[in-house]
Formats: structure tokens, sequence, C-alpha cells
């Protein structure tokens, strides 16, 4: 950290988006602006917050950046003068076609400061719990992504990159404080790795993890685990939805001097020895 910040509220967007793009941008609108309201000045979404479902409709929906989403995106954050963390939305890659898990970060003018694909695609088979193939429809990406910004360093991940610790790793050496983490995380894996996850991403990095999810159940995708959560450098559960809720909004304070103090206290990033 190169200097001072003043602590800040953060708020983690949990949504049950759907299908319709126009109803899912308008909830998202709201609950940016109520977060805003809050005293918010970070405002995270979850993964795929403007359109969730079957990956066949989602690919159909995909759009360019920059597209009406990123476009409408860019005028809240100018609006509200807030960090958004624009959860993810599918891209469409003009040059090649293909289609991209993408995560926008925007700054309190609008500007968009990171543009993240998604790395890891998360295809897995648990019989009669989960049947995901997203290798199917979506392109990997392949770059790291983190900005400074008024507020901080904020690096993102995208759900499933959760359970891959060197990406983490590769944030924090890029000077991360904060990581977002928007998710669509499932109830059937999420009910007993999310929390564990997050906080071990936490703890190993230093840094806050602020990590908004969706909820619901929307067929043939699987239940959504929803929880989104909140979490600080020492790896203590700041904020947590509750498991019945839906829609909703968890804050909590992002004090990047508590960061500064645990990273100078227990200099474990320091002591780290490539093999």
């Amino acid at each position: 950290m190169t200097e001072p910040f003043e602590p800040f509220l953060a708020a983690a967007v949990q949504m049950e988006s759907g299908e319709d793009k126009a109803a899912n941008l308008a909830a998202a609108t709201r609950l940016i602006e109520q977060a805003a309201a809050d005293g918010a000045r970070l405002v995270a979404l979850p993964e795929l917050f403007n359109c969730f479902g079957r990956f066949e409709t989602v690919v159909a929906q995909a759009e360019p950046i920059p597209g009406p989403t990123s476009d409408a995106l860019g005028q809240i954050a100018a609006r509200l003068h807030v960090v958004l963390s624009a959860g993810s939305i599918a891209e469409r890659d003009e040059a090649t076609g293909r289609t991209f898990n993408t995560s926008l970060l925007f700054d309190p003018q609008g500007r968009l400061l990171v543009r993240y694909r998604k790395i890891h695609r998360f295809d897995v088979e648990l019989p009669g719990q989960v049947s995901v193939r997203e290798s199917k429809w979506i392109s990997a990406g392949e770059n790291v992504a983190a900005a400074a910004t008024s507020l901080g360093t904020v690096g993102v991940a995208i759900c499933y990159d959760l359970r891959f610790p060197e990406l983490f790793r590769r944030l924090a050496s890029a000077g991360a404080e904060i990581i977002v983490i928007p998710s669509a995380f499932t109830h059937a894996t999420g009910r007993d790795h999310w929390e564990v996850l997050l906080r071990a991403r936490a703890i190993e990095n230093q840094a806050y993890i602020v990590a908004p999810n969706q909820a619901g159940h929307r067929p043939p995708q699987p239940a959504s685990h929803g929880h989104s959560a909140m979490i600080d450098p020492w790896g203590r559960v700041l904020a947590m939805a509750d498991d019945a809720q839906h829609e909703t909004i968890v804050t909590a304070v992002i004090d990047l001097q508590r960061l500064a103090e645990i990273r100078e206290q227990l200099p474990a990033l320091a002591h780290r020895r490539i093999f």
C-alpha cells in the first residue's frame, strides 16, 4: 500500500438472476442504488448477473464490450460515484466469435479499469446433484487482472477460480488488497466449500475478499448457494447472507490500514519462497 486510505463501506449484491436481461439489469440497478444510498463506495454484483440460466440462452444473448450492458454499468458507476465490480456477463468477442465469461471493474468516473475473462471453467459431474459443462459454451481467458482504484488495488476472479490458489497468489503479487469474486457457486458444493475457500484465499493472500453470489434455482442450472460474503485479511467473516435470503445486500467496512498491519505483523507474503 503506497498511501493511506480511509476505511470505507463495501457491498456484495446477491441476486436471483434469470434469462430476462432487461429485468436483471433493472434489478441490478436498483440494488446498486440501494447499496450506494446506504453508503457503500465499492459495490459488487454476482456472476452472469444480467443473464443466468441455460447456457444456450446465455451465449445467444452475449454482447460485445463496449456494449449495452457495459455502457449502462459505466454510467451507473459515474452517476453514483462508486467503484463498481460489475459481476460478470457473457461477452462476445467480435474478432473471433468466441464467448467469454467476463467481469468488468469501473471507477467512480465510469471508466473501465479491468476486463477479466474467467480462466477456469466449471466442468463437474456429481451424479444426482450437479451436471455442468461450462467449457462447451465458454472460452477460457488467459490474463490475471488487478487495478489501482481510489479505494485501493482491486483484483478480480470469478466463481470456480476460487478453487485455484495460484491465481490468487498472482493477484497478491500484482498488489491486490481487495479481491472481488463474483460467483454463481452451487449449493451442492457451496454448503461445504464456499466459506472455507473464501477464508483460505483471504488468509493466504492477506487480502479482503468481497464475494457476491447468485441465489435460487433456475433449471437446468444447479441451485445456487447464496451466502454472499465479506472476509477480512485475517480470515474473519465480516458479513454473510442468510441461507434463506435470495435477493439481498451484505455490507462491511474495509480498512486497508488493518490490512497493512496484518501484513507487517505476519509478513507471510514476504517470506514466500519459489521452488
